[in-house]
């Protein structure tokens, strides 16, 4: 499979010859495959945003290149926009970044900047509210009518409606209810089924990363420091600690189970799999009788 990104020596240093300069992220070389769905993780400070700010050309790279769908992203800079429409990122708390008089008119911003028919924007509003489960009655309110759950999946109807082949999702349940995040997190993984979008997303919870990315990048300290499998990632569970990094509950426990003797292996990072962990240990013991 291609990659749809790829860093090369990347580094981005703020007040690049200023006394106070500083590395946000050092010499990051990857690829994510297009397709995929991504973690991204690290301690404040370790350049996340710094990195994904980067994918979309908010920020141009001190040294090093970035290459999306195979081609330098700064190569020629007068092409810099089309990159934006080919990777879409939603900012942390992104309903501040609405302001149109209705939701429709919200989500079709950004597809009506690319110059579409009328007929192609209203097709893609009308799928992107689709995907997002906003109905027609809400398509007809003011934005800031509406809950914070709602407003965000409006701001990321609005980025969908883009279709960009990259979406970037930093914090994207920041700040909801439990019930709220789980909608927020659930209808992205449906649209990466659906549409096989690649997608990146940047949380602090790990739990969140555990069950909806297939591979994670681990920051510290402006650099990677991991990048692999969510299961290979969470096995490596005690590392993750020492940067300071939590990991899901469900892996905390096996790691106190191990502390305590209890031969039992320390990659299980979701309940099911912790469920179907147990299981098999007792099917072992009870000689194949569950």
């Amino acid at each position: 499979m291609a990659a749809i990104i790829r860093a090369e020596n990347l580094t981005h240093i703020y007040g690049q010859g200023m006394p106070d300069a500083a590395t946000a992220i050092e010499n990051l070389n990857f690829e994510i495959e297009e397709g995929e769905f991504v973690g991204l993780i690290g301690s404040t400070g370790s350049g996340k945003s710094t990195l994904i700010n980067h994918f979309n050309g908010i920020l141009k790279p001190t040294t090093g290149k970035l290459y999306v769908d195979g081609q330098d992203m700064w190569a020629d800079p007068k092409q810099i926009r089309k990159f934006r429409f080919l990777v879409g990122l939603v900012f942390q708390y992104p309903e501040y970044q609405l302001f149109e008089e209705t939701v429709e008119k919200d989500i079709a911003y950004g597809p009506t900047n690319m110059g579409l028919s009328p007929q192609e924007i209203a097709q893609r509003v009308q799928q992107a509210a689709q995907l997002c489960e906003i109905d027609s009655e809400m398509l007809k309110k003011s934005p800031f009518e509406l809950s914070g759950g709602q407003k965000r999946r409006v701001a990321i109807a609005g980025v969908i409606a883009m279709r960009p082949r990259v979406l970037v999702l930093d914090e994207p349940a920041a700040g909801l209810d439990p019930e709220g995040r789980d909608n927020i997190l659930s209808q992205i993984k449906a649209y990466h089924k659906e549409t096989k979008t690649t997608v990146v997303l940047v949380s602090h919870s790990m739990e969140d990363i555990a069950k909806y990315a297939d591979k994670v990048i681990v920051m510290n300290q402006s650099k990677i420091a991991m990048y692999d499998t969510t299961e290979k990632i969470f096995a490596r569970a005690q590392e993750l600690l020492q940067m300071g990094l939590s990991v899901p509950q469900v892996t905390k426990i096996f790691l106190k189970l191990r502390e305590l003797g209890i031969d039992v292996p320390t990659d299980v990072y979701t309940i099911p799999y912790a469920v179907k962990t147990i299981l098999a240990a007792k099917a072992a013991k009870e000689g194949g009788k569950v």
